[in-house]
Order: structure tokens, then sequence, then C-alpha cells
């Protein structure tokens, strides 16, 4: 039976990869390619350093862990990201991407560095096929590089759901393009993947998760577009799931001040802190551990383009969490307002001041569950 269910994940995924070649939508579209000299390359790179500095006494102002035995490094300055990366045009529809993060040398790194690696064939605007390692499409986040993110990083949801192999760098192949429902332009990816995070040798196991992602644009002008996400999969012989609704729109105030939100949730199987657990610990089924989250991030921009400065920005993401909702549950909500001074085009330089506010439902005493109130000056640096 077990061999059986594999060979059915087998031939999901070789479907996943054959579909685009079978695609009614196939083009030739090749003759001026003698014209055109191959490979072609585009470099891109980014620096993002910071100064942290905690409100509450014996806290990690980096990791946020609690101590109760005097040792927390309440302030200090670090590299969140320095990477460099490259995209390697082999063809008119083929390209080949990779990034790297060298800011993970700073400590171990194992399971980290290389975050994209792969290979993208794009037969049209309706398929197109990747596979590597990627971050899969399920939510406004994985469509946006940190550098041009609207808060000084990602969400809780976002790293905990890429814990659990939904989000995030991961391997695998996946299948994307768009098409017209009616008058609506849809955009639709759908991924495989091993689920257990990038720079890895092999899968966990012989479980693979499969989500797929649905955007529907309503409004290109007010960027009104409203997203559905989907994934079901096997971790160690346990079916897991995960879904997401999201929604963004852009609210033109004057002619300089605009508005942008975003408004996001998720919910699915937390097996990542189910196998976590002693098997004395934890319950039978892996159902009774679920993670819940929804967060709003309002961005108000307003387009100055004085000499070098380009615009000024002020959000505040608020944002609740709980990553076992049914069983020992302990929510949290987390405030982070931020000010930001854009320099050049598409945040070539950015300065972003402001403060992370999260408030647990209970604290725990030398664990990362418990109030922290920090401050943080953020400076980036891109080129692309």
């Amino acid at each position: 039976m077990k061999k059986a269910h594999n060979f059915l994940g087998l031939k999901s995924i070789l479907f996943l990869l054959l579909f685009p070649f079978m695609s009614n939508g196939q083009t030739n579209e090749f003759n001026s390619q003698s014209e055109i000299k191959y490979p072609q390359f585009k470099f891109q790179g980014l620096f993002q350093g910071r100064y942290l500095s905690g409100f509450n006494d014996g806290i990690d102002a980096v990791t946020g862990l609690h101590h109760t035995d005097g040792k927390a490094v309440e302030n200090t300055f670090d590299i969140k990201r320095m990477r460099l990366g490259a995209t390697v045009k082999l063809a008119e529809h083929f390209d080949v991407v990779v990034l790297a993060n060298f800011a993970d040398f700073k400590s171990d790194p194992k399971g980290k560095v290389l975050e994209n690696a792969f290979a993208r064939y794009t037969f049209n605007t309706r398929v197109g096929v990747m596979a590597g390692q990627f971050r899969p499409a399920f939510g406004i986040e994985e469509a946006n590089p940190a550098d041009i993110l609207k808060s000084f990083d990602y969400s809780n949801q976002y790293n905990e759901f890429g814990n659990n192999g939904w989000t995030s760098f991961q391997i695998g192949a996946s299948v994307f393009g768009s098409f017209e429902l009616g008058k609506i332009p849809v955009s639709y990816t759908i991924s495989a993947v091993n689920g257990n995070g990038k720079d890895q040798v092999s899968d966990k196991d012989n479980g693979k998760q499969y989500s797929s992602r649905l955007v529907f644009e309503f409004s290109k002008k007010h960027n009104i577009n409203f997203g559905i996400n989907g994934g079901i999969g096997e971790v160690y012989n346990s079916s897991v799931y995960a879904v997401g609704l999201d929604l963004t729109a852009d609210f033109k105030l004057t002619d300089k001040l605009i508005l942008q939100t975003q408004l996001e949730g998720k919910q699915g199987i937390n097996h990542f802190l189910y196998y976590s657990l002693d098997t004395n610990s934890r319950t039978a089924d892996i159902a009774d551990y679920q993670m819940r989250g929804a967060y709003f991030l309002p961005n108000l921009r307003y387009e100055i383009k004085y000499q070098k400065l380009t615009a000024i920005e002020f959000s505040c993401r608020y944002e609740y969490f709980d990553r076992s909702f049914k069983i020992n549950s302990n929510a949290k909500q987390t405030y982070t307002p931020m000010a930001g001074l854009e320099f050049g085009k598409g945040y070539t330089g950015r300065v972003e001041i402001g403060m992370q506010l999260d408030n647990y439902k209970k604290n725990i005493s030398n664990s990362t569950s418990y109030d922290n109130k920090l401050f943080i000056i953020q400076f980036q640096g891109r080129f692309f």
C-alpha cells in the first residue's frame, strides 16, 4: 500500500513537470534567437544592517529569548542580510536564478546560505515551469523579496508556515501562469515540494507537500488582488494541510499620498511543532496541533521626490498568531510601527526606524514566549 502511495505521488510530480509540454498554449518563438547573444547576466545584491535595543531587562535583542540568569544581550548591532544573486538568461524563455545570503555565516551555516537555486522555463504567459529551490507561492509575502517589504521583516505566520514547508525556501517543482476569467485576470501557481526547508541533502521522508495559489486581479489601478491558497501533504505518514486568504488594496489620497494595505490570514496543522515534542508529551492525533494567524498592514506613502529623497513611509503592522490554538494555546499579538525614508528608485537606499511590540497571553520564563519591546533602526542598500 505504501509503495502504491509513493508511486501515485511520483506520478503527480511527473505530471506537474510535464503538464506545460502537453499544454495547447505552447508556442514556438525561437526565430529571432540567432540575433541575440546568450547567456545574458543580471546581478543583484542587498545589504541590511540594523541596531536593536530592548526595553525589557533579561531578553535577547536578536532572538527574543528570556533569561533569568542575567546573561541576556539586550542591545546589539546586527547584519540581517548580505545577499548576492544572479539571473542567467540562457535563452529567450529559459533562465537560471541563484541567490545566497552570506550573513548566515555568522552562525552555523548548515541548512542556510543558499536561498534561491532554480531553473525556470516560460512557454508563454499562460504556462511556465520551474524546478530547484525557491519560495512556493502561498500568500502575499512570498511574492515580495525582503528589500521591498512594508515592514522590518516577514510576519510571524510566514516564519512558522515556513518551518512547516508551505512558505520560505523549499526544494521542489512548480507550474505557474495566468489566464482571464471573463474580464478578470487570474494568476495561478501549483507547487510540489519536499517541505523540510532549504539546502537539504534529501527529503526527510517519502511524503511530499502540494500547494496551489490563485490570485484574482479585480483592479490594476488600485492594486486590488484577492488570493486563495491551499495545500495538502504527508509528513511521516500523517496527513497535513494548510489554507489561506489574502487581499491587497491601494488608495490614492492625493497626487503624492498613497495608502497601501495588506490583509492576510492562514491556518494549518503545525507538524513542525508536533514532531519536535517528546512522544510522551503530545497527543496521538497530529490534527490537535494547529496554527492560526492573521495580520493587517497599512502603509502610508508620501512620494516627496526631493533631491535624492524619493519617499517617506509610515506603517504599523498588527498581527495575531497562535502556533497551537487547540492545545496549550498561547496567542501572540505583535505591533510593528515603523517610519521609513526611501532614497533612489526601488528602495536602492532605505532607512527605517520603529519598534516591535510582542505581547503573549501568558509569559513563559527562559523561552522566546515572553513579552518584549524592541527598538529597531535598520539600513539597507540594494542594487539590481
